[in-house]
């Protein structure tokens, strides 16, 4: 088939992209800018376009179908073009839907810990020898893209909140129709496109109204939201609530205490992960896997990329880097950081980057999100804001909306730099969140190298 693909350049648009050639179709794509990775990726498979920008001439009645991205807006030229030529046009969830038709569908949604939860899920099928497809947020260790498309009998899918395309309006993972969903949890983001909690409830609702019978419905216990969202569910799903596997942290490590095969030593920490795994747990006992084996697979998961990622390690310091940014999530690293660690102190250093985090209206959302750190940072770009047609703020509303008694700001990344450089680490550890890059600060610059004397632990 001849494919194109409408904004290429997206997280997940560029590896259904990678994908769809290694599956013998001829692709080709556009985009106004892209970055890397999806730069030197799609460089290296020859799908890079030539020039940036949107041509219409890129389309001819010869195309079997388009993919339009949610980048992609609807007066897009080329989706002008699409559309006069009576081209198939379909959104990536819903071209993820129609290409997993006939197989059993696993879809991981909620407002934090999807990533992790879909990684964990991959890892532990591929360690037991299943045959599945998947497409999910983070490059993950052991894979080459972050999607496949094959014969296998399941997909597992990430699916987020923000909506499927200009031409499709609703949540993408509304468009899966899973016959098994996971819900982490319920949290008020995306505030651009939800500006009310209430209308960030109803793509949930949505989601489970897309249902067929009889399916499972994996959801965390402890979620309030959540639990009067399942109370008023279809009573022809099965309801599957979870809270965590018991665990441990001695000396920094953490086990996993199960009662079948014994503590065992994890390659991840937190509570949030500990919840994590349990529901991954659910899901792939619902498709085969013994919990027993589950455990065993999981203990040597080492995470999604940018998911308390292992930046630097010295005798008495680590630094991690974080995909954290809405408060769920904030809040949730920086407990993991801290109970860890608790002889150490800790720094968190937190970026607002996206639309909702940089709404002056949504700051209030972050109060006592970084109360656990024993120092808290917050920066923000006023270019960034500038760029996405924002007001602006000042750094004393950001103290007042946070309320940490030790909280500093900055604005310009020069200070941001000096304010880690100058840092003594000694037994202190270090947590940078973000979901952008800092305004390109190089971290491997920043970051201390030398050891220092003093013991491990202290």
């Amino acid at each position: 088939m001849r494919i194109h693909l409408i904004a290429i350049g997206g997280a997940a648009m560029h590896n259904i992209a990678l994908a769809l050639q290694q599956n013998g179709h001829v692709v080709s794509g556009s985009d106004d800018e892209i970055y890397d990775p999806a730069r030197t990726r799609l460089a290296r498979a020859g799908l890079l376009p030539s020039q940036m920008g949107w041509f219409p001439e890129n389309l001819d009645a010869q195309l079997d179908l388009v993919i339009l991205g949610m980048h992609a807006r609807k007066d897009n030229p080329e989706l002008l073009r699409a559309q006069a030529l009576g081209l198939p046009i379909y959104s990536y969830p819903a071209f993820i839907q129609q290409q997993a038709t006939q197989k059993t569908r696993v879809v991981v949604a909620g407002s934090h810990g999807k990533t992790t939860t879909t990684a964990m899920i991959l890892h532990v099928l591929k360690k037991a020898g299943m045959a599945f497809d998947y497409l999910v947020g983070a490059q993950l260790e052991g894979f080459d893209t972050m999607v496949q498309l094959s014969d296998a009998p399941i997909m597992v899918v990430e699916g987020d909140e923000y909506y499927a395309s200009a031409l499709e309006p609703v949540s993408k993972m509304v468009q899966y129709k899973p016959h098994i969903a996971v819900i982490t949890g319920i949290a008020w983001d995306h505030i651009n496109v939800f500006p009310t909690f209430e209308i960030y409830l109803d793509q949930f609702r949505m989601f489970l109204d897309q249902m067929e019978a009889g399916g499972r419905v994996v959801w965390y216990a402890k979620d309030q939201h959540l639990q009067k969202l399942m109370e008023k569910t279809r009573n022809n799903l099965i309801s599957m609530p979870y809270e965590q596997f018991e665990w441990s942290v001695k000396q920094g490590i953490s086990y996993l205490e199960h009662p079948i095969t014994g503590p065992l030593r994890l390659s991840f920490f937190g509570a949030h992960n500990l919840q994590n795994a349990r529901a991954a747990c659910l899901v792939c006992s619902a498709l085969g896997v013994s919990e027993p084996d589950f455990v065993r697979y999981i203990a040597d998961f080492k995470g999604a990329s940018k998911r308390l990622q292992n930046l630097r390690t010295l005798n008495n310091h680590i630094a991690w880097i974080d995909f954290a940014h809405a408060p769920s999530k904030v809040r949730a690293t920086v407990s993991a950081s801290k109970v860890s660690y608790p002889e150490r102190g800790l720094t968190a250093v937190l970026e607002l980057h996206t639309y909702s985090s940089l709404n002056q209206d949504f700051l209030p959302e972050y109060a006592n999100s970084l109360q656990l750190a024993d120092e808290a940072v917050v920066y923000y770009s006023l270019h960034t804001l500038e760029m996405k047609g924002l007001p602006t703020f000042t750094p004393e509303q950001v103290s007042l909306a946070f309320k940490h008694p030790n909280l500093q700001v900055f604005t310009q990344k020069q200070d941001l730099m000096q304010f880690i450089q100058a840092h003594n680490w000694a037994g202190r550890n270090l947590l940078l969140m973000s979901s952008g890059t800092f305004d390109g600060i190089d971290l491997n610059q920043i970051l201390p190298n030398e050891p220092d004397e003093t013991p491990f632990g202290v």
